[in-house]
């Protein structure tokens, strides 16, 4: 038998820690200040990527990363799926769906760990503080630029298999196949990922030039908010705030 970690054990281990940093965040008191903080960054990412939301090609895919990647819901059920039945994405789906669900898990659990971090220096300034500047001054106290690039090459990797994924068309065909059985065995979260993210890159076709242009767009974020001007970064992050606001 192989020492080798699996997908499985890796999904685990990730969540573990997704639900360590959970509890972390309630026994410090931080729960709803990560919530507000979830919230405005997805709304940053609603300004951010207005056009694609409108464009009925593009939209399906920016709703997915939104939805998926950047939103501000409760990924708690989902997580528990993931973790109850881990061993079961590994007999259940292809190799490559499970580490799909495997770089997922990890990403997840960095987003949580980055969020945590914010949520105490956001949580620690005046509550009538406006919401750009809160966040520009929570992000740079937290700093972390290793792992907020590292945050954005996962997603850029996920996009890029689901586009790999999408054009197999035996595997769209298996994934639809599997929705009765993936249900019956506790799957109906994963189930639900992969069908959102594989049914928005169909309809996008080649998704390259929309994987580059948010890769770097939040490049531009990322530079922005870890070297630019006080002023500047905060009179923009207040324009993409009020741009997602107008899409609600």
């Amino acid at each position: 038998m192989s020492d080798t970690p699996s997908s499985a054990d890796h999904i685990r281990t990730h969540l573990a820690r997704v639900a360590y940093l959970r509890e972390q965040a309630r026994t410090q008191g931080l729960t709803g200040a990560v919530t507000r903080l979830k919230q405005v960054q997805a709304c940053r990412f609603r300004g951010t990527y207005q056009d694609m939301l409108a464009d009925p090609r593009q939209a399906g895919a920016a709703r997915f990363f939104l939805d998926e990647l950047y939103g501000a819901r409760d990924f708690s059920e989902r997580d528990r799926q993931f973790s109850r039945i881990a061993g079961a994405i590994e007999r259940l789906f292809p190799e490559d769906i499970g580490q799909l669900a495997c770089d997922l898990s990890d990403l997840h659990a960095l987003t949580e760990s980055l969020d945590l971090a914010m949520a105490a220096h956001w949580q620690a300034q005046d509550d009538r503080t406006g919401n750009a500047t809160r966040y520009l001054l929570a992000w740079r106290l937290t700093g972390q630029p290793g792992a907020r690039q590292r945050q954005l090459r996962m997603v850029r990797h996920l996009g890029d298999e689901l586009q790999r994924l999408t054009r197999r068309r035996s595997l769209r065909v298996a994934l639809r196949m599997m929705r009765r059985p993936a249900e019956a065995a506790g799957l109906g979260a994963l189930q639900h990922f992969l069908e959102q993210g594989f049914d928005a890159f169909a309809l996008l076709g080649d998704a390259r030039a929309f994987l580059q242009s948010i890769e770097e767009r939040e490049s531009s974020w990322l530079l922005l908010l870890d070297q630019g001007s006080e002023a500047d970064a905060s009179r923009q992050l207040a324009d993409a705030l009020r741009l997602g606001e107008q899409g609600l």
